[in-house]
């Protein structure tokens, strides 16, 4: 269920113990865990690869922590190359800048950074990146050495500002949270976790260290992974089992693993207490900020669909079963999902008839794909519809979306919302954070339309 994205296992706070602490880990529901490997030498860079040799399950990163970069020489970086050539090695690191000890001279942490940034790009590897009160130096280096890689990595143990964070995600790389986030007094930080795309999230432990609430003050474990978890899932919004399964699909995907929870064809999937409905992913329009047809991932869901894999009324009530657990079924998708108007109104009807709540989640073009008004026959099956306003005029909308309406769909849409403001119980009109957009006037075109209005963020879905 979790992954644990950073641990050290062959410290002296685990004398002996780290097939204790790893059996805790699989019984808490952690399946996959990247075991640090740093220091100096060979014995100490090697320690978690072999750990890792003994467990599939478990993989590492090896390289020299910033505190120790005093250290470094060619006869270390000749070691990092060769145990970074290991097959269960995944990533340099953890490798960066600490300024609040300065256990290294400053201006040695940025040299031996850089080095190891050469040797990971070298080997196509990602990396893992410890920077703390230096986040201009860090950022400085990774935009000068390590932008053009295109490999990524990830911030680990994230404590900084969200600049910083969205700044590396640009890069690609993931940012991934500990124990920390769970400390009372950390508010700020979870804001700046509340702001990022659930695609860049991560969580890890930093075991032996940073053992999160109820646990702080004691040595920390990859079991306790779930506790991150369980702050996160608040933060965002989300069930924990909704973070355990981004956070695990991120980890997979960004380091190329197999994921055996990735079905490669969804009919349903639940976000937080909803269940949505995967109708197709063919749509009317082709929006500059959908990734539908190159990335058809939501919330750790594969979401693509050929047509002829296109779901029946009678496969999706079959894996809805019974809706009243259910706050309500969506009619998603990465697609439009009225292009199949019957199956939504044959599922709809039998999901009413059960005693569960419907909703459509549309861009709104439904009366110009059919040429008639469809919302009269919505009414009873429908009681909530959400359609994408996306733009404040026709212009706007048009570059934004780029439909298959062109001159026609801005308006057809506000009829179509109009309509449903008429007839059914609930409507509300959405619009994605982007660059440009004039949020207050589509507030503005919401209320007058009647709906309410919604503001998603870039990559949220739901």
């Amino acid at each position: 269920m979790f992954i644990d994205s950073h641990a050290h296992l062959e410290g002296p706070q685990y004398p002996g113990d780290f097939q204790g602490i790893l059996q805790r880990a699989q019984e808490a529901g952690v399946e996959r865990l990247l075991a640090i490997g740093i220091g100096s030498d060979a014995g100490a860079l090697s320690g978690a690869v072999r750990i890792a040799e003994l467990y599939d399950w478990v993989y590492a990163g090896v390289g020299i922590h910033p505190h120790e970069a005093h250290l470094a020489n060619e006869q270390v970086y000749g070691e990092i190359r060769r145990i970074a050539r290991h097959p269960k090695v995944i990533a340099i690191g953890e490798i960066g800048l600490d300024y609040y000890y300065d256990h290294s001279p400053r201006d040695v942490q940025r040299r031996v950074f850089t080095r190891q940034l050469g040797i990971a790009r070298d080997l196509g590897l990602p990396v893992v990146i410890h920077t703390r009160d230096a986040e201009e130096d860090t950022l400085d280096i990774l935009l000068k050495e390590w932008r053009t890689s295109k490999l990524g990595g990830i911030l680990h143990c994230f404590t900084g500002s969200l600049r910083m964070a969205q700044a590396v995600a640009e890069m690609g790389f993931m940012i991934s949270f500990s124990g920390i986030l769970t400390f009372k007094k950390s508010e700020a930080l979870r804001e700046v976790a509340r702001a990022l795309p659930n695609e860049r999230l991560l969580i890890e432990t930093d075991a032996p260290y940073l053992a999160p609430e109820p646990y702080r003050g004691k040595v920390n474990e990859p079991a306790y992974v779930a506790e991150t978890a369980r702050v996160l899932a608040e933060v965002k919004g989300l069930t924990l089992e909704d973070i355990a399964r981004i956070t695990r699909f991120n980890f997979n995907r960004f380091f190329k693993l197999p994921d055996p929870h990735l079905r490669q064809r969804t009919v349903t999937y639940k976000i937080r207490h909803s269940l949505y409905v995967n109708l197709t992913t063919r749509c009317t329009a082709d929006c500059v900020f959908c990734a539908r047809l190159v990335d058809p991932m939501v919330s750790g869901y594969y979401l693509g669909l050929k047509e002829d894999e296109e779901p029946s009324a009678e496969e999706i009530l079959g894996e809805i079963g019974d809706p009243s657990g259910y706050e309500e079924i969506v009619f998603c998708g990465y697609g439009e999902p009225t292009l199949r108007l019957d199956v939504i109104k044959e599922v709809a009807r039998e999901v009413k008839a059960r005693g569960g709540r419907t909703r459509i989640d549309t861009i709104g073009h439904a009366n110009l794909i059919y040429k008639r008004n469809v919302v009269p026959e919505l009414v009873g099956l429908i009681d909530h519809v959400s359609i994408s306003l996306n733009a404040a005029d026709a212009e706007k909308y048009e570059k934004l979306c780029r439909t298959e309406f062109p001159g026609e769909a801005f308006a057809g849409m506000l009829e179509f919302a109009r309509e449903c403001v008429q007839r059914l119980p609930r409507v509300t009109m959405s619009v994605v954070r982007v660059p440009g957009l004039d949020v207050e006037a589509c507030r503005g075109i919401a209320r007058e339309v009647g709906a309410t209005f919604r503001i998603r963020e870039y990559d949220l879905v739901g």
